[in-house]
């Protein structure tokens, strides 16, 4: 296929798993412009054929050529983790002010914009914020485009979320969970989501706020229950207070300039939020994989569940 489709901060989780999906689709002009070098490494020994270049999207530059011609772009680039709010701002907001801008510039005449399930979230964090001011700033462009809101995700190259914990899991000898651990998640598994924006660009949706959140509400402790099943890890599973836990990742913080897990995570963990589950397997003509399939395949697919991203 010959659309020329351009990931903004494609080298991540839902850029790296979207690739493989575009790929197998028979989508070939795929740029992916992104700032994480080691990534985009892994990226680029995947999948070799497409343009990958390294860009800082915060800062106007050479990467907005791309943008000429450009039939697609699923604007993906986020600051997930991190203490440094300043980061959060760069990353989430500056760089999509710089893309919106260069999609207009050139009159592309498609967006899909990944937002999230946390901007109707109860936290109060740098995250939430800052993805809170994307959302809004994406509304007031006038850009027509689907906006999909996507809960906790998993999958294939998951560096930060349960692909993180499963190798956590097997480096400790004990697995700390804080307090009762029934924490209600509603994991969504990246490759359908990627169908999902693989559907919104084949049928020119224009417009909507969609909520994809994954079908199955999770307590949190179960998720570890089933990572240490799928992945054969002997590891107990142990229950400790909230406060020593939250200390902990406290102190952690103090000593890890990009830790994997920060305060204000534990604190949306604990949140109690509930996300709407819609029909979005029948709006987008996806299917919905159930969640013990999708982590048998995050963990055990003989292609991909070995490749990891960096931190």
């Amino acid at each position: 296929m010959n659309n020329k489709i351009i990931l903004p901060g494609g080298a991540g989780l839902v850029g790296q798993n979207l690739v493989a999906r575009l790929k197998a689709k028979g989508y070939t002009d795929i740029v992916v412009l992104d700032k994480h070098r080691a990534n985009l490494a892994v990226l680029q020994k995947v999948q070799p054929d497409i343009t990958i270049e390294y860009a800082d999207l915060a800062e106007p530059g050479d990467w907005q050529r791309h943008f000429a011609g450009a039939d697609v772009v699923v604007m993906l680039q986020a600051q997930i983790g991190g203490n440094d709010y300043q980061e959060f701002v760069c990353n989430n907001v500056d760089s999509t002010r710089l893309i919106l801008d260069a999609i207009k510039a050139n009159s592309v005449p498609q967006l899909v914009h990944v937002s999230s399930s946390v901007v109707e979230s109860v936290a109060n964090d740098f995250y939430t914020n800052t993805k809170k001011d994307q959302e809004r700033m994406v509304l007031d462009s006038g850009i027509s485009c689907p906006i999909l809101r996507p809960t906790l995700m998993f999958g294939w190259f998951d560096r930060k979320h349960l692909g993180w914990l499963s190798r956590f899991m097997k480096k400790v000898p004990l697995f700390p969970i804080p307090g009762h651990g029934r924490y209600t998640r509603q994991p969504l598994y990246v490759g359908d989501f990627c169908n999902v924006i693989i559907s919104c660009i084949e049928n020119r949706v224009r417009d909507g706020i969609y909520n994809i959140s994954g079908h199955e509400k999770v307590d949190y402790i179960d998720i570890i229950r089933e990572i240490k099943w799928v992945t054969r890890t002997k590891t107990p599973i142990v229950r400790i207070p909230y406060n020593l836990f939250y200390t902990l990742i406290w102190l952690w913080g103090l000593l890890d300039k990009n830790p994997p897990f920060t305060t204000q995570q534990l604190a949306s963990l604990s949140a109690k939020d509930e996300f709407e589950v819609i029909d979005w397997p029948g709006i987008f003509g996806v299917p919905y994989t159930p969640f013990s399939k999708a982590i048998d395949e995050t963990f055990n697919d003989p292609t991909y569940s070995k490749l990891v991203l960096e931190f």
